[in-house]
Order: C-alpha cells, then structure tokens, then sequence
C-alpha cells in the first residue's frame, strides 16, 4: 500500500506548500507583466512570449550548464521536439489570451487543462477512464462553458484562446507523461529549456519580431525574471513534498489572480466566474484523490 500522501512530514509538508504558494504568488505577478505589455502597451503577443521566455532561459542558463547538453542525448527526439513545440504554441495562446481576456477569466479557463490530459490518455495512451473521470471532465468542461458563456452577445473568439493553450499543454503533459518511463528528468528538462526559447523565435519572426525598448525591455527583464523564480519554485515544492499533497495548493493561482487582476487592472469578477470556478475546482481536487486512492490500493 502506498503511504507517501500520510508519511509527508510536518515540516516538509509545510515547506513543500510554501513554495507552491510562492510559486502561485510569482505566476500572478508574471500574468500582470504579461497582460499589461500585451493589453496596455499593445506589444504584440508573440513577440511578447518570445523575449519573456528568451531572458526566462538566460536566467535559467547556470541551470543548463551544470546539468550539461549531454543530457539531451536521446533515441526519441522527435518526441521531445513534439512536447516543446507544443508547450511553445500553447504559451503563445496563452500571452495572445492575455492580451484580450481578464487574467481571472483566463487563469480559471486554463485551469482545465486536467480534463484534456484525461481525454489524451483515453484517446492515445489507451488509459481506462471510468465513470468518476468521465463526470468529474464532464463537470470542469460545464465550468468552462458557464465562464465562456459563448451563448452570450459579449462573447468572442479570443475567449478561447487560454482554453487553446490548456489543450496544448495538455497535450504536452501526455507526450511528457510518455518520456518519464524511458528517459532521464536531467534529459526532459534540458529538452525544453533548449528548445523553447527558438521556436518561440521563430513564430515571432514569422508574426514581424518586435524589439522593446526603454520600459518595455525592463519589463520583459522582469517577465523573465519571474518565469524563472515561479519555475524553480515549483521544482522546490516538488523536491519538498509528494506532488498529490502540493497540488492542491496549486489551486491557489485562481483567487491569487483574482486579485492580482483588481489590484492592477480594476477587473471586478461576474459572479459566474465563481460558479464555473467551482465547477473546475471541485472536479480537479475530485480526479486528484480519486487518483491518490488508486494508487494505495494493493497491487
């Protein structure tokens, strides 16, 4: 039987939830640089995602180094370069959507990216769902439709580009998912923070690169500077903790960019936001324990 969840200890548990939290804390931020280059300055999206996540890997480059290029040595590369790119489009569906959507109507919609994983490993990994999995999906995707409201007059396109990127990403997760069995963690991690940053490149060139200049490079420095922190505190509260007991504190990014959203920008969530909200939230944290009590039974 598997006892990680109840051996956690006092103190680890404590300090895994703290760097979840501070993790949240600077992905809020992130998402209020992000929106105010994209929304208030009008800086268009994918150059906007290439240069935050251009100085995210500058500052992540003592990382590359002491990990070492050796460790992309691999027999699946065209798996690797399927995940990375996927994570690339969906960060630029993710900075275009925040150029648009409300960070807490985005952060709440991006929020279903479980769901998709769930239907990917269905549909490709050839998992077994069950009737739990099937109504906690269909519960997250009911959340999104009553934050989209696409029956609405106010309703846009755009509002489904934070849903774009949880399906990207989601999609990445599963091919990830795929490498974790075969592959080194030193190789996956290396994979992205090499690649990321070009292909990113590219779609920029490919949309009319845009430099900043003055405020907006400072800016973009902080962008990146963030991304950085929030994803080396995330690998803290991993390293802290098991990942069934930090993983609710992730939920935290929700009321954390509400927030950060009023704070910064004045948005004044709907009251449906909370209903949907609820939905997706509940439905995850169901998946999550249901999973966790899987994994104790006896094989």
């Amino acid at each position: 039987m598997n006892q990680t969840f109840l051996a956690v200890s006092p103190s680890r548990a404590v300090v895994g939830a703290l760097w979840m939290v501070l993790a949240g804390i600077a992905f809020s931020l992130l998402n209020v640089v992000t929106q105010w280059l994209t929304m208030k300055l009008a800086f268009p999206s994918a150059s906007a995602a290439f240069w935050q996540y251009g100085f995210a890997f500058l500052f992540s480059l003592p990382l590359v180094k002491r990990l070492g290029l050796a460790a992309m040595r691999t027999r699946y590369p065209w798996r690797h370069l399927a995940r990375v790119a996927l994570a690339a489009l969906g960060v630029e569906a993710w900075v275009a959507g925040l150029a648009v959507v409300p960070i807490w109507q985005a952060i709440a919609l991006v929020m279903t990216s479980p769901f998709f994983i769930i239907l990917g490993a269905r549909l490709f990994l050839g998992e077994r769902v069950g009737p739990a999995r099937w109504a906690a999906t269909a519960a997250g995707f009911t959340g999104a439709m009553i934050i989209l409201q696409p029956w609405s007059d106010g309703f846009g396109w755009a509002a489904l580009l934070p849903v774009l990127s949880a399906l990207l990403w989601g999609a990445s997760s599963l091919i990830t998912k795929s490498l974790t069995g075969i592959e080194r963690p030193e190789t996956i991690t290396v994979w992205l923070l090499v690649l990321l940053t070009p292909i990113n490149g590219g779609l920029a060139l490919a949309a009319g690169l845009a430099v900043p200049t003055g405020a907006t490079l400072a800016l973009f420095l902080l962008a990146g500077l963030l991304t950085a922190v929030a994803q080396y505190f995330l690998t803290l509260a991993y390293s802290a903790a098991d990942a069934a007991y930090v993983q609710p504190f992730d939920d935290l990014k929700l009321p954390l960019n509400v927030l950060a959203g009023w704070l910064f920008f004045g948005y004044a969530p709907a009251g449906y936001l909370w209903l949907g909200a609820a939905l997706i939230l509940s439905a995850s944290l169901f998946i999550m324990r249901n999973e966790m009590r899987r994994e104790r039974k006896p094989a």
